[in-house]
């Protein structure tokens, strides 16, 4: 039963010796063509200012975005088996969906509502 799994187990073990090799190889083969635009932070095209040494500060904005990106996320992944399973579970799971569905909505309204999606 277990050798089903071999191949699996030698996947991950060749990914990882690859990543593994590929991350203490690169300070050693890369060029090292180092400039002052090459050392500094990119933001998003915003010109990094001087900040104290413990780092700046970020919007609390910019977390609210991803977790919200990751809340409406979740739900294509929960829809995507319940759409290849469809004819499997009948009734029952069109009710269940439609729960969801109504659940995730509700969320969405409330952080529309409460002015989550708009951008300053």
């Amino acid at each position: 039963m277990l050798s089903n799994y071999v191949p699996l187990v030698g996947l991950f073990a060749l990914a990882a010796a690859f990543a593994l090799f590929s991350v203490t190889a690169a300070p050693f083969i890369g060029p090292r063509r180092y400039n002052r635009a090459k050392l500094e932070a990119y933001e998003c095209g915003i010109e990094p200012v001087d900040q104290p040494l413990t780092g700046g500060r970020f919007p609390v904005k910019y977390y609210l975005t991803a977790m919200l990106f990751i809340v409406f996320d979740i739900e294509i992944v929960f829809l995507y088996p319940w759409a290849v399973a469809n004819d499997a579970l009948g009734v029952f799971g069109l009710v269940e969906m439609a729960v969801f569905i109504v659940t995730v909505f509700i969320a969405y309204a409330y952080v529309w509502r409460r002015g989550g999606l708009e951008w300053e």
